[in-house]
């Protein structure tokens, strides 16, 4: 008689983890390096104790963030500190709750496709869009570090730093900020008057250059004076 062959043993099934596999390693690579950066900044003076919000497009179909979570040091943020948000602010992973400015990020990503988005709040910042605020923005031109901003080839460029008036009501501000972005679609940021700076880039590495471009720009315009306006 024929011996039946006997049937192989099916391999298990591997169940994927809720926060395991690939996403969860792209997460915990961007968020490692947006916890990197918030902590420069704090260095650097731009985001002082729980000032600041930072983040990064995870994916565009369905939209997805890594972004800061409310209320952080950022002198000692660390990757675990960092929600993943999806269209409408939901928390996707993570057990804190995300910024009320989160609005404010995925508005720059709809409007402009950003990569990231980067908030800080130095003193520059705060004191020029106050000082600033009844022209409804600033100029920065004639400076060679303008050619950092993507795009720009000469230190004549004019850019202008759109002020906006601050508010608490975070929807009602995102729909100025969409609107604004609509308008200065060449803009490589704004100001939230006496509160800070947005700036975003097509990638992270980008959008820290954009920070150090313009906070650069905002410290020297004080220290020449042009705070003096009030």
């Amino acid at each position: 008689m024929k011996k039946l062959k006997t049937q192989s043993k099916a391999a298990p099934s591997r169940r994927r983890q809720p926060n395991g596999g690939g996403a969860g390693a792209d997460f915990r690579k961007m968020a490692t390096a947006l916890a990197a950066a918030g902590r420069a900044f704090y260095a650097r003076g731009w985001a002082l104790g729980t000032s600041g919000n930072f983040s990064a497009v995870l994916s565009r179909q369905p939209l997805r963030l890594a972004i800061t979570s409310t209320g952080l040091d950022k002198g000692t943020l660390t990757p675990d500190q960092f929600l993943e948000i999806g269209e409408s602010k939901e928390v996707l992973r993570g057990r804190e709750k995300p910024s009320a400015e989160a609005l404010l990020h995925l508005a720059v990503v709809r409007e402009l496709d950003a990569g990231a988005v980067l908030h800080t709040h130095s003193v520059w910042s705060t004191v020029l869009s106050g000082s600033h605020a009844a022209n409804g923005g600033i100029a920065l031109e004639g400076y060679e570090m303008l050619k950092g901003l993507e795009g720009v080839r000469t230190h004549k460029h004019r850019e202008w730093l759109p002020i906006l008036e601050n508010s608490q009501d975070m929807t009602e501000l995102a729909t100025r900020v969409s609107a604004t972005l609509r308008e200065s679609r060449d803009i490589h940021g704004f100001l939230l008057r006496e509160h800070g700076l947005y700036t975003w880039g097509s990638d992270l590495q980008e959008a820290k250059r954009h920070v150090e471009i313009l906070e650069f720009l905002m410290e020297v315009l004080v220290r020449a004076g042009a705070a003096a306006t009030r």
